[in-house]
């Protein structure tokens, strides 16, 4: 996708093929920087503090930073060392675990002196995998979106809400919930999206916002909380969020406040998808209440980033000196408040029985 018209991807390797470049994001919406990532502890560090977030772009992340690993030590032990150290920074998210194994997997039987440039051309094949999937997930979610605009005429515009970011900044490209959306805007199709700003780390606001106005979709920014009275007023057409987890069943993890917008959404009569890559699903799970929570720092509830009149950029304290905060940073919608799945093999019903329609093997067939 592009950001000042100049198309990136969200994590790619140096031309020199020495050190990993990344986007932080952790500087996003008012500083574009690149990073560059030398050693699987930057890798580790990346992922922890955010600098790459986004169930799939962790998962690619993680998986240079087990080649990274190779480069410097290519043992039995130093595999298995990266490997826990990256799968230890975000418990949520199973595409880490899924990245890992599958590098672990493909590495156990190379002999060292072959694993390094090995793990630099199977991590480059998943991030090509990860922008495949999701340009297939916007192909399938478009007929949604078309449908509506079938529905409402000639012009007006599809208004859909969406949360947190689970746009290309999260993936490699495209993105999950976003790719749709992209590629209504990109067909010439009349879309509009509710951006939710996302407490407590503002990733609708910096994120998606940015992204979205980069590459010229309309959309706007509301509070978390106005999600819910868009839709009693009939001004949201289709709820369409990521996720970090799906269990087999089809329960889904996603950002705090996403279990909010699907119960509005069920009782508003609005429809509820949600889009992910075959990584994304947990085959071992069947209960959505057994996924792994990560509880966040404080800070980020009682402070906030943003740019004064000056453009200088500053974390600013929002509450009295002592207060504590809570921060879990993700919650579970039951797949009875899901209509639907969009994967990169089809929409599917938020059920065992609809996903192993797309992947009759369940994990062999992912």
């Amino acid at each position: 996708m592009k950001v000042g018209g100049v198309p990136y991807r969200t994590i790619w390797l140096d031309a020199d093929g020495a050190r990993v470049a990344i986007i932080d994001q952790t500087k996003l919406p008012h500083r574009f920087e690149i990073v560059h990532l030398a050693t699987v502890d930057e890798a580790a560090r990346a992922i922890l503090t955010m600098q790459v977030r986004g169930a799939p772009l962790i998962g690619v992340t993680a998986a240079y930073g087990v080649a990274l690993a190779m480069r410097a030590d290519a043992s039995d032990a130093a595999l298995a060392d990266a490997v826990q150290l990256l799968g230890r920074q975000r418990p949520t998210a199973v595409n880490l675990r899924w990245a890992l194994e599958e590098m672990r997997r493909h590495l156990a039987g190379i002999a060292p002196s072959g694993r390094a440039e090995a793990a630099f051309a199977h991590a480059a094949r998943l991030a090509d995998d990860d922008a495949a999937m999701c340009k297939a997930i916007g192909e399938n979610g478009l007929r949604l979106i078309a449908d509506i605009a079938a529905r409402k005429g000639l012009g007006e515009a599809v208004n859909v809400l969406t949360h947190c970011n689970a746009g290309w900044l999260a993936c490699v490209d495209w993105g999950t919930a976003t790719s749709p959306i992209y590629h209504a805007h990109d067909a010439g199709l009349a879309v509009h999206v509710w951006v939710d700003e996302t407490r407590p780390r503002n990733q609708g606001a910096a994120l998606t916002a940015f992204e979205l106005g980069s590459h010229g979709v309309p959309h706007t920014l509301v509070a978390d909380n106005a999600g819910g009275h868009l839709m009693q007023r009939g001004q949201v057409d289709l709820v369409i969020v990521g996720t970090d987890r799906v269990t087999a069943a089809g329960d889904v993890a996603n950002k705090i406040g996403t279990y909010l917008k699907a119960l509005a959404a069920k009782d508003t009569g609005v429809p509820f998808y949600v889009a992910l890559p075959h990584s994304t699903i947990d085959w071992t799970l069947d209960d959505g209440m057994r996924i792994p929570i990560e509880e966040r720092s404080g800070d980020e509830v009682l402070k906030l980033a943003g740019r004064t009149a000056a453009g200088e950029v500053h974390q600013f304290e929002i509450a009295p000196e002592g207060c504590r905060a809570a921060n879990p940073a993700f919650d579970v919608t039951p797949a009875r408040l899901v209509t639907g799945l969009i994967t990169e093999r089809g929409i599917c019903a938020a059920s065992r029985e609809g996903l192993l329609q797309l992947y009759p093997g369940g994990q062999a067939a992912a």
